[in-house]
């Protein structure tokens, strides 16, 4: 008897445990949509969707409205736009970016302009948290270890690599984020037997060279995506990366050609901190 009520209970609840997270993936791909089609998005950052995709990138990685998110280096916020209105509710934002102070002119004002940009509408930005990314080569250093579902980082990469401190970063982004967190990356991708150390001077990375560094630091490549990729790319632009798209780094000079092919092509990788 005890069996057959086993049964039944079961029988009951599936369907309906299965209604209700088919709803809740529902109204999360709904609220998707009304962020990326929302007025508060810049009119330039809504051009960019067509190339950037970002519902499928977004529902790729995983992301939930209740999730604590880290974004890396928002740059000017393109997709600060789109996250911050999708966890105010439930979930948290956290941007780790240059900060007031850094001593390279150019990105101190870049921060102190973005922080403006979010200043102007206090509804959908005042609950996002900042932190500072490197304090003096100390990544991350003012959050605590294990304390994200997920991190994202947006063609950041190549930075590190010519700069120095990759791997201290891909450590940092391990340290901070909890046990099956999920890190997301969207990286301009070199052809795979390039040198990355000669590539990223061009803004390219090499898939390989991405998903071997993240492994040998502890995470787990669950899935890549090739919904960021653009075959039209060759990667052999006279400027690099900043020839196509939104950058447009040779002005005049043959932009009918760039335009064509469109800003990178990009891998989209989805690891896990085990």
């Amino acid at each position: 008897m005890a069996f057959l009520k086993t049964i039944i209970i079961v029988f009951v609840l599936t369907p309906l445990l299965t209604t209700k997270s088919y709803a809740i993936e529902n109204n999360l791909q709904i609220l998707i949509n009304d962020v990326i089609s929302g007025s508060h998005r810049a009119k330039t950052n809504k051009e960019r969707d067509v190339y950037r995709h970002p519902k499928q990138t977004l529902l790729f990685f995983g992301i939930k409205k209740n999730m604590t998110v880290l974004e890396i280096l928002p740059g000017r916020g393109w997709y600060t736009e789109i996250l911050a209105p999708i966890l105010k509710d439930e979930g948290k934002l956290t941007v780790a970016g240059f900060g007031k102070n850094h001593p390279m002119d150019y990105l101190r004002k870049s921060h102190i302009k973005f922080v403006e940009h979010l200043g102007k509408n206090q509804k959908l930005y005042k609950k996002i948290k900042h932190e500072i990314f490197n304090d003096k080569n100390y990544y991350l250093k003012g959050i605590d270890p294990n304390s994200y579902d997920m991190i994202l980082t947006f063609r950041n990469t190549h930075n590190w690599i010519k700069n120095g401190g990759v791997e201290n970063v891909y450590r940092a982004f391990h340290r901070v984020l909890k046990k099956g967190g999920i890190l997301g990356v969207v990286q301009h991708r070199a052809h795979n037997n390039d040198n990355p150390n000669e590539s990223a001077n061009d803004g390219y990375v090499p898939e390989s060279y991405l998903i071997n560094l993240a492994e040998r630091i502890g995470f787990k490549l669950v899935e890549k995506s090739e919904i960021n990729a653009n075959l039209k790319d060759n990667k052999n632009h006279p400027e690099g990366v900043w020839t196509l798209p939104p950058t447009l780094r040779l002005g005049d000079t043959n932009m009918e050609k760039y335009i064509e092919i469109g800003e990178s092509d990009r891998m989209t990788l989805k690891f896990i901190k085990q």
